[in-house]
C-alpha cells in the first residue's frame, strides 16, 4: 500500500506476481495471495484476466483519504494524550513542526 500511497506504483502500473513476491520475500504464496484479494477487495487493485493485477484508478487518492482519517481518528488522539502525559505545551509542538517543515523546503 505504500508503494500505492507513495506514487511508486502509480494507477494502471502492474504490480509484481504472486509468486514472484512470495519468492523475493521468502513468504507462504498464500499469504501474498490473500494479502492482494484484500486489495481487491478494497477497489485498490484490479485482476485483467491473463494480464495479472494492476493498481486501480483513484487508488492513491482512496488510500491518502483513508490514512488521513486514520491519523484523525486515531494517531492524532494518542499524540494528544501523550502530550499531555509529558505537559508538552502545543505551542511547542507547533513550533517544531513549523521548523521541521522549514527545514524540508
Amino acid at each position: 500500500m505504500n508503494l500505492i500511497l507513495d506514487g511508486s506504483l502509480p494507477e494502471g502500473e502492474s504490480i509484481p506476481s504472486v509468486r514472484g513476491l512470495a519468492s523475493e520475500y521468502q513468504i507462504n504464496h498464500l499469504t501474498v495471495s490473500k494479502a492482494y484479494q484484500e486489495l481487491v477487495a478494497q477497489g485498490l487493485v484490479e485482476k485483467r484476466r491473463g494480464l495479472g493485477m494492476f493498481v486501480a484508478t483513484g487508488a492513491q487518492q482512496t488510500l491518502q483519504q483513508q490514512q488521513a482519517s486514520q491519523f484523525l481518528e486515531q494517531e492524532l488522539p494518542a499524540l494528544l494524550e501523550r502530550m499531555s502525559q509529558l505537559n508538552i505545551d502545543p505551542d511547542i509542538v507547533i513550533s517544531a513542526i513549523n521548523a521541521f517543515k522549514d527545514g524540508k523546503s
